[in-house]
């Protein structure tokens, strides 16, 4: 087995002090041009690859930002097969960090102490949490001293970050309004959880806002839960409605995976959209265009919002900014619209 390269035979293969070879990985610019060259020559030459761990724990700057999602199975990975949401948000992330000599690293979060350790751990310059933030978690993360970013999060408590978020509660009303002008009356809300999701909690109340507007009694029995956002909730809410008997025309829901897999219950059980149902989603993912029929869907800038979050935290970062910094938070609200496709119609 070959002995790992050392900064130390760069500097004997140069000829100069293992310090200038330093100097020069580290962009020091304490040598001379002739010097530099050589001692990169020498590099190539050996092939040789610096210990960035090494160099990040010396210049206590790792050049990486961590994104903390959401846990399916245990997994990450999980999140990410259910969800394309997440793969747009990061793929922004990825692109701005990367444009900045910046690495991602992504974990799920679980164990707030974990999620503190993982962060000390690898020595992370910043970090963006997708996702609900738990009090649990925020006590953990407000002992970090490094720049965070949480993305659509409403707590009283969060309030010391920096926030990207989108205005939820137009999102719904949105929605409801486009049914409400397309004849329909009985709307039903679906939604994953409206008692721990403040995201869901604010499109509610949009979707309520419009039906007192137009004069339309609100009806408890037309609010559904799926308590997750994957195709497979989706289709058993489908189902469930089906079973429930109910006389509605539309929905409103919280999620283009879920519309989607509501859509495949209905078609599964000889509903035809939308001529007997007529479906809104949300988020506004490419999948919306491809699928039959298209999804009518509110849009929010995935992609966007996550270059957003990362533009955030490295201005944070290359300031010497950190949590405890960071009272004067800036929340970014970035917009929302109505998509119209083929899943809604006039009733």
């Amino acid at each position: 087995m070959n002995k790992k390269l050392t900064i130390r035979d760069v500097a004997k293969h140069a000829g100069v002090s293992h310090a200038t070879v330093s100097y020069v990985v580290n962009g020091v610019k304490k040598v001379s041009e002739e010097t530099k060259l050589k001692v990169l020559s020498s590099i190539k030459e050996l092939n040789y690859s610096p210990d960035f761990t090494a160099i990040s724990l010396s210049k206590r700057k790792s050049n990486i930002v961590g994104v903390m999602v959401p846990l399916i199975e245990n997994s990450p990975a999980s999140m990410f097969k259910k969800n394309q949401y997440y793969h747009d948000f990061l793929s922004g992330v990825e692109m701005v960090a990367r444009e900045n000599n910046f690495d991602t690293m992504i974990t799920g979060v679980g164990n707030p102490e974990e999620c503190r350790e993982w962060v000390i751990k690898r020595n992370l310059d910043g970090l963006i949490i997708l996702g609900i933030f738990p009090e649990r978690l925020y006590r953990e993360m407000k002992k970090l001293d490094i720049p965070i970013v949480l993305i659509d999060t409403y707590e009283e408590y969060t309030n010391q970050y920096n926030n990207v978020k989108i205005d939820d509660e137009l999102g719904g009303y949105l929605a409801t309004k486009h049914l409400v002008e397309l004849g329909h009356k009985n709307i039903g809300f679906v939604g994953t959880n409206l008692t721990l999701s403040p995201v869901d909690i604010k499109r509610f109340e949009g979707f309520k806002k419009v039906l007192k507007e137009s004069g339309i009694s609100f009806n408890e029995r037309l609010v559904f839960e799926s308590y997750d956002i994957t195709f497979e909730h989706g289709v058993q809410v489908g189902e469930h409605i089906l079973n429930s008997g109910e006389e509605v025309t539309a929905f409103v829901t919280v999620s283009d995976i879920l519309a989607i897999g509501m859509i495949k219950a209905f078609q599964k059980n000889n509903k035809h959209i939308p001529d007997d149902y007529s479906i809104v989603g949300f988020d506004d993912l490419s999948i919306c265009e491809y699928i039959s029929p298209s999804l009518t869907t509110i849009n929010q800038d995935i992609f966007n919002k996550g270059k957003v979050a990362t533009d955030l935290i490295l201005k944070s970062i290359n300031n010497g900014g950190s949590s405890t910094q960071m009272v004067e938070n800036k929340t970014v609200e970035l917009p929302v619209k109505l998509i119209i496709r083929e899943s809604t119609k006039s009733i």
